[in-house]
């Protein structure tokens, strides 16, 4: 009907790749994971073997583009999923917030990935109950 505004609370897409990482805690500097579900230009998802609570700095180092260029940042753990939702992937997963990343790579990440799919949302989108109001307020208004 088109009558909701949806939410996004994400700066940019996240795209769909599958691939390996290396995901250390830098506290102890102990491989926590992974392999990666998706990525954006500022964070990814990724599987991990290993809890790590949220808040918590690790480092990071991928492999991406056609030319295989290394990608090595800090980041911070901003959500932890546990496998319970329905899509939710097997076991602990994290939600990931790139840190250090440096703006040459982020863009040359960005670019690679905008030739990749998103991922297929796994929930409804959140609906922004003041944005529809307005519209519904605004299109009476106009009529």
């Amino acid at each position: 009907m088109g009558l909701f505004v949806y939410r996004t609370r994400r700066r940019e897409m996240r795209r769909a790749i599958e691939m390996t990482c290396h995901i250390v805690r830098e506290k102890d500097f102990r491989l926590v994971g992974g392999r990666v579900i998706d990525v954006s230009p500022n964070g990814m998802l990724v599987v991990v073997m290993d809890p790590v609570p949220v808040g918590e700095s690790v480092i990071v180092s991928f492999r991406a583009t056609e030319l295989g260029l290394w990608f090595d940042t800090d980041a911070t753990v901003q959500r932890v999923l546990r496998g319970r939702r329905p899509g939710d992937p097997r076991g602990e997963a994290l939600g990931l917030s790139f840190g250090s990343l440096e703006s040459v790579s982020r863009l040359i990440l960005r670019s690679h990935l905008k030739r990749l799919p998103p991922p297929v949302p796994k929930r409804a989108p959140a609906i922004d109950y003041a944005k529809t109001v307005g519209k519904i307020l605004s299109s009476q208004d106009a009529a």
